[in-house]
């Protein structure tokens, strides 16, 4: 065989070769030599580029459109209207309903959560903190609140919002107790937030400041609560939602703003004087000594010898523009988890169909971020805040009682009216009949609960009957026939 090999110009055949095998995604070639990987940890990533990326959301939180939908629809469609409402469920012994303390403590709440009352400046409410503790999160990748205590305070203790800048992340050291100081988190041998070091004043507030020496205090872990979805294990700080957005709609911004006012120039007819001889042309204006003819519409000007006219005629807007920015606003809308005809307002060639998918995969996006915002924010909010009321009498409840009345407490978030709701309606209908749902899971996917249902039913009974009215409808089984009882003869 060698012989042949040799007799053809060929190599020699290599003894015991062994292909390599390899994954595609690790290709180092020509066409992957910019494609570089990184093995540093979340926080080493995050460190140098967390101020830069924070600073330029919040430029487009400002003044980009698509952003200011984006915000808009996550306080929308996660907080709502109400916002997530509490219910206190707490039983007796005889595992009846302890009606007296769960609506003490439903009054006590619902007193702290108007204006005035739940936030330490007095300026908010609780919807409104839960909208701020939103956007925040999505815009600056995290969100600050402190809890602070006070006689001055309605309940003895109030919620204080903390922009992240007030977090020192400049602070990385070994503190004095030997804990670790990452970004301004003082962290434990497992990487549990011991203590936060907070700046006595916003490091950007230049015109306004009142302290010749920007220091950062240390706060307990427990009177601040740090509201972040860490994308990697051991991640301490938390980046932008939209981070992998802003280069495209940075760039998406520059084009529209290019295709404006390239189309401005192209509805305003423009063009040039050119001479043979060098002559200027007869001028209305000069501008910078170049001489300038006002045209008005419908009018003609008569040029002298040797002058003639050259016109200028950008070809714009460009054929291309909507479906370019259609495209661009499909990827961003995908980084942004909602839906392409939410961000844009564009309801062009959708059907019932499609919007019903779409408008179920991202109420389904929506319902994680609820249930993030509760387990991140509400609870331990409403926690602290119901311990408190507990320990210092500002209500008939003893601490004691604490474990009993937190584990019965529920938020309820917002439902959502569906696309078409009477089919909608008669398929929960079938699902009760046929036992697959029950009343309580109706009324959940509206953001309400079955107790509520019942008794608004009782009270609009009540009134008719005190007005004297007959309702017109009878719901749970008023289509049922009336059974007429029968006399017993032997009743006396």
């Amino acid at each position: 065989m060698s012989l042949w090999r040799e007799a053809f110009g060929l190599p020699p055949k290599a003894k015991n070769t062994v292909a390599k095998r390899s994954y595609h995604a690790a290709n180092t070639g020509r066409l992957f030599a910019d494609f570089f990987g990184s093995s540093r940890s979340p926080d080493s990533e995050l460190k140098p580029d967390l101020v830069i990326m924070r600073n330029r959301a919040r430029v487009l939180a400002r003044d980009d459109v698509y952003v200011k939908r984006y915000l808009t629809l996550l306080k929308t469609n996660v907080v709502g209207e109400k916002g997530m409402t509490l219910q206190v469920k707490a039983r007796n012994t005889d595992n009846s309903l302890d009606v007296i303390g769960n609506q003490i403590i439903e009054d006590a709440w619902s007193q702290f959560s108007m204006k005035g009352n739940c936030t330490s400046d007095g300026r908010l409410s609780w919807i409104d903190l839960q909208k701020y503790v939103m956007e925040a999160t999505a815009r600056d990748g995290e969100a600050f609140v402190q809890i602070v205590r006070n006689r001055a305070f309605i309940h003895g203790i109030a919620f204080h919002p903390i922009e992240a800048d007030m977090i020192d992340e400049q602070k990385n050291e070994r503190a004095k107790n030997g804990r670790e100081i990452r970004m301004g988190i003082e962290l434990d041998e497992y990487q549990r937030p011991v203590a936060y070091w907070v700046k006595k004043r916003h490091p950007g507030d230049l015109d306004f400041a009142t302290y010749t020496v920007n220091v950062s205090e240390r706060i307990e872990a427990k009177n601040i609560i740090h509201v972040y979805d860490p994308l990697r294990a051991g991640q301490t700080r938390g980046e932008p939602w939209m981070a992998p957005a802003i280069t495209q709609l940075k760039m998406l911004n520059a084009h529209r703003e290019a295709e404006l006012v390239a189309s401005r120039m192209a509805a305003s007819k423009m063009g040039f004087f050119t001479s043979d001889n060098g002559e200027d042309a007869p001028a209305d204006d000069y501008d910078n000594g170049v001489p300038i003819i006002d045209a008005e519409p419908g009018t003609f000007h008569q040029l002298p010898n040797g002058v003639d006219f050259k016109p200028f005629d950008p070809t714009h807007p460009a054929t291309a523009f909507v479906e370019f920015q259609k495209g661009v606003l499909r990827g961003i809308s995908s980084a942004l988890n909602v839906s392409y005809a939410s961000l844009s307002n564009d309801l062009e060639g959708t059907s019932y169909s499609s919007i019903r998918q779409g408008a179920l995969e991202e109420r389904d996006a929506y319902k994680m971020m609820q249930q993030f915002l509760l387990e991140h924010f509400v609870m331990p909010a409403y926690s602290a805040w119901l311990m408190h009321v507990m320990e210092f009498g500002y209500i008939p409840i003893p601490a004691t009682r604490f474990p009993k009345f937190f584990a019965a407490s529920h938020f309820r978030a917002r439902g959502w009216q569906w696309v078409d709701p009477l089919k909608e309606v008669n398929a929960a209908v079938t699902a009760m009949h046929n036992g697959i749902m029950s009343m309580q899971d109706i009324s959940s996917q509206y953001g309400r609960d079955i107790e509520e249902t019942f008794s608004q039913w009782q009270r609009d009974k009540e009134m008719a009957d005190q007005f004297g009215l007959e309702l017109a409808f009878f719901p749970f089984g008023g289509d049922a026939k009336a059974k007429i009882a029968e006399e017993d003869p032997d009743a006396v």
